[in-house]
């Protein structure tokens, strides 16, 4: 039955897209032939379900056409027959000669940080919002599709893509645990390299990410707007991995042509493979959502509570993970009920004012701040005076409007890379400007408990 196997595949490789066949049929491999179904193995739950959705009518056709007669299919996912068999030879109090030797034991190579180890892609919900780029990112760590080597995953913060991205990580370490993951944030990167300039190790550096690395894993390449040493030596480390066939991962909260200040060989880089966005999680994601978490951390919370949270908190997955938490912990620390009105008195709590904060509304509010006018903040000046405050409205109307960021851009006559560099510009001074943060911590609140000035 395995060459029958082989006939249906070629078939449908013929009548199906070629990357649909790649990325579902291709991966399914013949198990056994039982004596009143053929089992075949896909890699995950998502893969099986999605080949019981679309292909497993045509496959069972194929089967009846070449073979004359009626083949029931039975689809399992990979792992399993290999979990019987480990519980068959425990039964049988197997010893090997010797112990197995761990992934990397004794390995004293430069490592990149380690991956949060429940970030897999058994634990990823997949929704409408983030299909495709699960799909691009399982492709991707499976090696089903030879030309794809780099991946660019874009959102806004807290919707999965370093979930994704570490996932990917983590399935290359499972099936190939002698390849080098590194994993890594670009501000790491960053630093590490200055480093290796400082202590007259820059040999070495290049060595690690050049030729010793088959996955890199960067997060937030964002950051590097403006680093042009750090910038150049990244870009020749593509070179090399991408000549090499190695596989490339991008995460950031913007597309490659909206950083600012980055030259165009990187620029180039990242653009050249798959870029993939994932978009906030629609209500039936995030009960789903919701659902899971309760299940993996085996609790119990009636079900109008869960979808009370779910309708609530639909800013991104962090809120409502969030919401969750805060939900479990005030029940068991106030020994009340898990009810809906505990639910929304915590959920008062965690929901931004983004519906009812307009960019006006804080133009309005930092204006009074700084004691200039909204002509000023929207013109054409310069001066330290007028930059800071500008930058400091339009980080805040990031942060507590909904509106796309172009819409923020011409709100302040600015184009959508100066919003971009106005926002880094406040992320980079809070770590460091005392002042600033301050500042900010006051405009905060004042934007939250709505005492913004009346026109």
């Amino acid at each position: 039955m395995e060459y029958i196997w082989k006939k249906i595949k070629a078939v449908i490789k013929a009548r199906i897209p070629g990357h649909s066949y790649r990325m579902w049929i291709e991966p399914i491999g013949f198990v056994r032939d039982d004596d009143d179904a053929i089992v075949l193995s896909c890699p995950n739950f998502f893969s099986k379900k999605r080949i019981q959705d679309h292909y497993l009518s045509m496959i069972e056709s194929e089967a009846r056409n070449i073979s004359g007669k009626a083949c029931p299919f039975v689809l399992e996912i990979a792992g399993k027959e290999k979990t019987r068999q480990k519980k068959r030879t425990a039964d049988k109090n197997f010893k090997p000669s010797r112990q197995m030797d761990l992934p990397h034991a004794g390995d004293d190579r430069p490592r990149a940080r380690m991956m949060r180890k429940e970030f897999t892609f058994d634990r990823f919900v997949v929704g409408n919002n983030n299909d495709f780029a699960y799909s691009a990112a399982l492709s991707l760590a499976s090696q089903s599709d030879r030309n794809q080597s780099s991946l660019y995953l874009m959102s806004e913060t807290g919707m999965g893509k370093s979930h994704l991205s570490q996932a990917i990580g983590h399935h290359i370490l499972n099936h190939h645990p002698r390849d080098n993951v590194y994993y890594i944030t670009a501000e790491d990167f960053t630093n590490e390299m200055v480093q290796a300039f400082r202590n007259d190790n820059i040999g070495k550096f290049k060595e690690k990410y050049r030729r010793q690395c088959d996955v890199l894993l960067l997060e937030d390449v964002h950051f590097l707007t403006g680093k042009e040493r750090t910038q150049a030596e990244l870009a020749l480390a593509l070179d090399y991995l991408l000549n090499a066939d190695k596989k490339i991962i991008f995460t950031s909260c913007y597309l490659p042509t909206e950083i600012p200040r980055l030259n165009d060989r990187l620029k180039s880089r990242l653009s050249s493979g798959l870029i993939s966005n994932i978009e906030p999680p629609d209500f039936k994601t995030r009960l789903k959502i919701l659902e899971r978490k309760l299940r993996l951390q085996k609790l119990k919370m009636p079900k109008p509570v869960v979808e009370y949270l779910a309708g609530e908190l639909s800013e991104n997955v962090r809120q409502l993970e969030s919401g969750l938490v805060g939900v479990m912990a005030k029940a068991s620390l106030m020994g009340t009920p898990l009810d809906l009105s505990l639910a929304e008195s915590v959920v008062r709590n965690i929901v931004r004012t983004s519906r009812k904060v307009t960019v006006d509304l804080i133009k309005e509010t930092v204006c009074q701040h700084y004691k200039i006018s909204t002509g000023d903040i929207v013109s054409k000046s310069r001066r330290k005076c007028i930059v800071r405050p500008r930058q400091m409205a339009i980080y805040l109307a990031r942060k507590y409007t909904d509106q796309p960021l172009q819409v923020i851009s011409r709100n302040f006559n600015r184009y959508h890379t100066t919003a971009i560099h106005s926002i880094a510009a406040v992320e980079k001074g809070l770590t460091s400007d005392v002042a600033m943060k301050k500042q900010l911590s006051f405009l905060c609140g004042k934007i939250e408990t709505f005492q913004a000035p009346s026109t």
